[in-house]
């Protein structure tokens, strides 16, 4: 139990470490960040106030991970649950409605909508706003748009870690993580990385010492194998996915240079280049953060990925402490690791009761 809560905590501190980092650089050219950080680039945060603030790519995740337990939670003391997908959906609603200035809920299902650590105001895409001040959100089938972006692709972070094959198979796993995306980015290329995202996650979940090279190769079939034969880009995912692992093992290339060639914009893109960070840095999660977040692509994005995929596999003990001691959602990511490590406590008819969890999964937090 210790070394698996310490794999789920060092997921999500890992994720928001490599956000928080990233978001000082995201979308800046590559000249822009040297011009402004010297050579080398951003080699560690650049604090606002002391603090490292985490971007929409920490709280969407956090918010999935939330609402996937209270649909547990329901299912467990009702015996009755919607799919899963409804609960992301209402979480992601909730955590919508948490960044406007105005008009927001006096009544939450999520205890996270509480925390103010995890509701600031950092949306990496507007867009994304939009799409969830719509009644309804987008499906595979009749997606809302065809935004190819990665700004909702941590929620499938969110599904990997919570669901393993004794929950879902790997299929229903992988599709749960492409509906999480496609609730709000409606492009192929945005919710089959998804799929693939959730899939090494999960998978991680159940072999932390997998080879990742594998892992990922496997993922990109799996997916191209469920869903190629209705989305052509699921092979165009695998092919980017072939391209990152072939650069990792490639010598002579500097990494911001590998970065700057996969592009590092569109989720696909950014899914290859933290497949080739993870890969071509091994277990040092230090130079894996710096070769995340310096390129002229996506860094908040690229970086939570990448911490999200080394916590997982190293563990909370090897990220370093002076990326986590200024990381002001620190405390609360590890509690909801927890949560997701033990998992619902209580069920129907019995007489154990945890006033703790029934105060977060069943009211809110109110």
């Amino acid at each position: 139990m210790a070394l698996q809560q310490s794999a789920y905590r060092g997921c999500l501190l890992g994720m928001a470490v490599g956000d928080a980092m990233g978001y000082t650089v995201d979308s800046r050219s590559w000249q822009e960040i040297r011009e402004d950080y010297g050579p080398n680039g951003l080699l560690g945060y650049d604090l606002v106030n002391g603090y490292a603030d985490v971007t929409s790519y920490t709280q969407i995740a956090a918010f999935t991970c939330n609402g996937l337990l209270f649909g547990l939670t329901r299912g467990q003391m009702t015996g009755k649950m919607a799919p899963f997908i409804k609960y992301i959906a209402l979480s992601s609603y909730e955590w919508a409605a948490l960044q406007r200035a105005w008009g927001r809920p006096t009544k939450t299902y999520c205890w996270l909508g509480r925390r103010e650590e995890l509701c600031r105001r950092h949306c990496m895409d507007t867009r994304m706003l939009e799409t969830l001040n719509r009644k309804n959100l987008g499906t595979l089938e009749t997606p809302t748009n065809s935004h190819p972006g990665p700004h909702s692709l941590t929620a499938a972070i969110g599904v990997g870690l919570f669901f393993d094959e004794d929950r879902m198979d790997q299929q229903e796993i992988d599709r749960l993580g492409a509906e999480a995306v496609a609730l709000t980015h409606g492009g192929p290329t945005a919710f089959l990385s998804g799929a693939v995202l959730s899939h090494i996650m999960s998978r991680l979940i159940r072999k932390p010492n997998a080879s990742l090279k594998r892992l990922a190769l496997e993922a990109a079939e799996a997916v191209k194998e469920q869903f190629g034969h209705q989305y052509s880009q699921a092979f165009d995912i695998a092919t980017l996915i072939r391209h990152a692992i072939t650069y990792s093992e490639t010598h002579g290339v500097r990494a911001v240079e590998v970065m700057e060639r996969l592009g590092c914009d569109n989720a696909a893109q950014v899914l290859a280049g933290a497949i080739y960070t993870c890969l071509v840095c091994g277990e040092d999660f230090d130079r894996a953060m710096i070769v995340a977040v310096n390129h002229s692509g996506r860094s908040a994005a690229v970086g939570a990925i990448v911490g999200a995929i080394l916590g997982l596999r190293l563990g909370e003990e090897a990220l370093p402490e002076f990326y986590i001691e200024c990381l002001e959602p620190a405390e609360i990511l590890r509690e909801l690791a927890d949560d997701l490590c033990t998992g619902c406590p209580m069920e129907q008819g019995n007489k154990l009761f945890d006033l703790d969890w029934d105060y977060k999964y069943l009211h809110g937090g109110q």
